[in-house]
């Protein structure tokens, strides 16, 4: 596993921003409910499930349809879906409606990493203002937040559905500058997926990439300000109170 990278301590940080899925809610832990209902299965269908999931939504943001050249937009929930329905016949599982519904209600409720809650309260003890800025729809994000017990340590919980398009596009971005009132330079942004690191540093954040697997960040020339294989490393990058 690569050294993590963590940096003197970032000064004149006002808010932190946190992508969720893969980043504060475990995307993977789906794999279990799928092993049991494709014993040996459930693994690939697991990582199939979320890389078609990322792909639809890097497909509808770059898309435009029609003789007016409309955008294409459908709500991240639509996405998972229609991504699940994929996985099961690209690996060939025969799973009925009612069992692809019990995976995705499964989805609703991901696991939660064991120190988000530790991370999180303190960075409202350092009277840090926090967030989400996620892919996800309205709705999910409600349910996932309540189920992991975080709505009392968030400030804000924002999703791209209000502007119809998906991060990388920097108007998704553009949405953490607008919820705190604070440039891009003065908000930490933390994500576990590198490409949603590296966008957001293209963007002007101050990046934390959590890696948790010791994988190698993009080869395209720029790097986040800090990563660790845990959301500690945001407490690493940002000054004590």
């Amino acid at each position: 596993m690569p050294s993590p990278k963590v940096l003197a301590p970032q000064p004149g940080i006002g808010a932190v921003l946190f992508d969720a899925y893969g980043t504060l809610f475990d995307v993977h832990s789906v794999a279990l409910l799928a092993e049991q209902m494709a014993p040996g299965q459930g693994q690939a269908l697991s990582l199939l499930w979320r890389d078609k999931q990322i792909e639809y939504t890097r497909l509808v943001t770059t898309s435009k349809k029609g003789p007016r050249g409309d955008s294409v937009y459908l709500p991240f929930w639509e996405l998972t879906c229609a991504s699940l329905r994929y996985a099961c016949k690209r690996l060939g599982l025969d799973l009925d409606q009612g069992q692809q519904e019990r995976l995705m209600n499964q989805y609703r409720h991901l696991s939660t990493y064991p120190e988000n809650r530790e991370v999180l309260q303190a960075l409202k003890s350092r009277g840090l203002r926090t967030g989400i800025l996620s892919n996800g729809d309205p709705a999910m994000l409600a349910v996932a937040v309540k189920s992991a017990g975080l709505d009392d340590l968030l400030d804000h919980v924002i999703s791209v559905d209000a502007v119809r398009t998906y991060k990388t596009d920097p108007k998704a971005y553009a949405l953490g500058e607008q919820a705190t009132g604070m440039p891009a330079a003065q908000i930490a942004f933390v994500s576990s997926n590198a490409w949603d690191a590296l966008a957001a540093t293209w963007y002007g954040y101050a990046t934390v990439w959590v890696n948790r697997q010791g994988m190698p960040f993009e080869e395209l020339g720029t790097q986040p300000l800090y990563s660790g294989p845990s959301l500690h490393a945001v407490l690493q990058a940002l000054p004590p109170a």
